[in-house]
């Protein structure tokens, strides 16, 4: 069972226009319900006892919302990226004290929605004896993840503009896929990230992937919703009303 998490709620929402100009991102509802809050709720019922939230965009505001639930029974910290937005990867290493001990850690970004069961995917992850394991699956999409016939990561691809990233060489026969915005990982893994300041954790993958083994687990067949926009939060909460997630 997976004891802590990290959730990364710093976005800005910029594609949610005015909505997100006096809230941020994280508390915007899907539902009737501030996505983080869905999300915390889920870790909960998981048995999840540690998380740490990275914030930026009105951070207080997001501090203060989860103590009004009482850190929903569970032993919750923020990391404050106020004065610098780090990314996905930044966040991880500015949050660095929190990945302690050699147990498996959820990373999940706060806007995304998904029945994935977390258990599956740390079964999946211990019996692959992975360092990082990337919940990916095959849908549209214009930005993906390159994977060898044993699902190791082997490089990244921008395909509209046919822009690839590799690790250690260009490969012949890869499959994109597309990364979901959920991973498990390792402590000592966040600790050798080899970058600092702000970057994308697809890039340090994509560095440290020929001497670490990340792997991605596939699953086409729960849902998945990205909440990014006023329009894919309406579809969503069409989908919830008749399959409560």
């Amino acid at each position: 069972m997976i004891k802590k998490a990290m959730i990364l709620a710093a976005g800005l929402g910029t594609r949610l226009g005015d909505v997100t100009l006096n809230k941020p991102k994280a508390l915007v509802e899907i539902g009737g319900e501030p996505m983080l809050f869905r999300l915390l709720k889920k870790m909960k019922k998981a048995g999840i006892e540690q998380v740490v939230i990275n914030v930026h965009h009105h951070a207080r505001q997001i501090m203060e919302e989860v103590r009004k639930q009482g850190d929903f029974g569970m032993e919750i910290t923020f990391s404050d990226e106020s004065d610098q937005l780090l990314d996905t990867g930044g966040a991880l290493v500015k949050a660095m004290d929190f990945f302690t001990g050699d147990q498996p850690i959820l990373i999940h970004n706060a806007d995304i929605l998904t029945n994935l069961n977390l258990n599956d995917l740390l079964q999946f992850h211990v019996h692959q004896q992975a360092e990082a394991t990337l919940y990916i699956s095959n849908r549209a999409s214009s930005r993906a993840l390159l994977f060898d016939d044993d699902k190791l990561l082997t490089g990244w691809a921008n395909l509209k503009t046919n822009n690839f990233k590799w690790v250690n060489r260009e490969k012949l026969n890869y499959k994109p896929l597309a990364f979901n915005g959920v991973w498990i990982t390792m402590p000592h893994f966040v600790k050798e990230i080899p970058f600092t300041g702000k970057f994308s954790i697809i890039d340090a993958w994509l560095s440290m992937a020929s001497r670490h083994k990340i792997i991605g687990f596939e699953n086409n067949t729960v849902q998945w919703f990205d909440l990014g926009t006023p329009e894919k939060i309406a579809f969503a909460e069409e989908f919830l009303k008749m399959n409560p997630l």
